[in-house]
């Protein structure tokens, strides 16, 4: 497999979509996907066209980023828009990609997606990894259709972000663009890519129970006690000063986090809004009776762990990397606020010659050794792809 990258900020989608997507075709023959994240600043259909000027016939898969992506030229950033394309080329794979917009429920909605991506691929059966994006909300959901079609298959990616949390963001394939919905790519043959999925925090001894959930997302209690409350005591806070937008911020540094059932990895759990009845909005799914951790980490050591995680997942892999597809959480990179540069340069140097792309999302998915594919909040999910 051969994975090169181009960028552009040029003012005008298309244009703009063209010239990323030929940037990341010099020297390419038999491109088979490119991913492509970009800015809510542009037009989505306007640009999907100049990327498929670019790269006829190419699928395509992606969505937008929150402010910018990372790529060997830098952060990638303007006011008028962004774009950053992956091409994966060469190499004995076959890729099947299918895009959807929510129809009925997201269960069925993934359980179509799936069964059409197969469909794509020219297969018969089951992908041998995969790759998922969809927009903050009912990633699980989606994924549970997925797996009713495939069965348990390692997956990776992250969920559309825009730039105010305001429900702009876009998920698309080169068949369309959509605000809610799922879109998979499914591989097929080759060597497998290697995920690494982490929040790169520390555990606390602050540890409780969740007595009471509403709907899926809202933390009402922990030990029977209002969730804003509970976290307030333990990091010595003010629960009113936790209310609104308040708790996002206040949680970049520390979240709270879920150990899967066998202690391989801790999903974090990103509390997004404290609420007048001291409950609070939680950016992935959680459950009664189960065991909540409060996390901690650093400034400073989030920015570290954008490069110690590809170290990491450099020694993780068995064969030499073609390209490294790096899905980081938006959150931190909003804590991580104007020392990004600190970031770009750090995992410049760890991927070395090795081309890579960094979007910025609203959740993150991966799997770690035995455990099942599952979604996260603050988390990195770094993928390398093997040459």
């Amino acid at each position: 497999m051969k994975c090169t990258i181009g960028s552009s900020i040029l003012s005008c989608a298309r244009p703009a979509g063209k010239a990323a997507a030929e940037k990341a075709k010099e020297g390419v023959e038999n491109a088979k996907l490119a991913f492509v994240y970009s800015s809510v600043a542009y037009d989505p259909e306007s640009l999907l066209a100049g990327v498929k000027e670019a790269l006829p016939g190419v699928p395509v898969i992606g969505n937008t980023s929150f402010t910018g992506v990372i790529t060997p030229d830098g952060y990638i950033t303007g006011d008028e828009g962004f774009v950053g394309v992956m091409l994966l080329s060469g190499g004995e794979f076959n890729v099947g990609v299918k895009g959807l917009a929510k129809e009925g429920c997201a269960r069925d909605t993934g359980k179509k997606a799936a069964a059409a991506a197969v469909e794509n691929a020219g297969a018969s059966g089951a992908p041998d990894y995969f790759y998922m994006v969809a927009p903050p909300g009912e990633e699980e959901f989606f994924l549970k259709g997925i797996s009713e079609v495939i069965g348990r298959k390692p997956f990776f990616g992250g969920s559309a972000a825009d730039n105010t949390i305001t429900g702009e963001w876009k998920v698309y394939t080169d068949a369309g663009v959509f605000a809610d919905g799922v879109a998979v790519a499914f591989f097929y043959g080759g060597e497998p890519a290697v995920n690494l999925f982490t929040g790169a925090y520390r555990e606390t001894d602050d540890v409780g129970i969740i007595t009471k959930v509403y709907g899926n997302r809202i933390l009402a209690e922990i030990d029977g006690v209002p969730s804003v409350k509970k976290y307030a005591k333990w990091r010595g806070l003010e629960p009113d000063a936790l209310l609104g937008g308040n708790l996002l911020a206040a949680t970049i540094t520390s979240p709270l986090g879920i150990k899967d059932r066998l202690g391989d990895l801790t999903a974090i759990r990103h509390p997004m809004n404290g609420n007048e009845d001291y409950s609070m909005n939680i950016g992935a799914n959680l459950a009664e009776k189960t065991t909540v951790i409060r996390m901690e980490a650093t400034v400073d050591e989030l920015i570290a762990s954008a490069s110690e995680t590809l170290k990491a997942l450099k020694a993780k892999m068995a064969v030499d990397p073609a390209g490294f597809l790096l899905v980081h959480c938006g959150g931190r990179r909003a804590g991580i606020g104007d020392r990004l540069d600190e970031v770009a340069e750090a995992v410049k140097a760890e991927a070395g010659d090795v081309p890579f792309i960094m979007q910025f999302t609203f959740g993150e998915y991966g799997f770690e050794d035995d455990g099942n594919n599952t979604t996260g909040g603050l988390m990195l999910s770094y993928t390398g792809f093997a040459k």
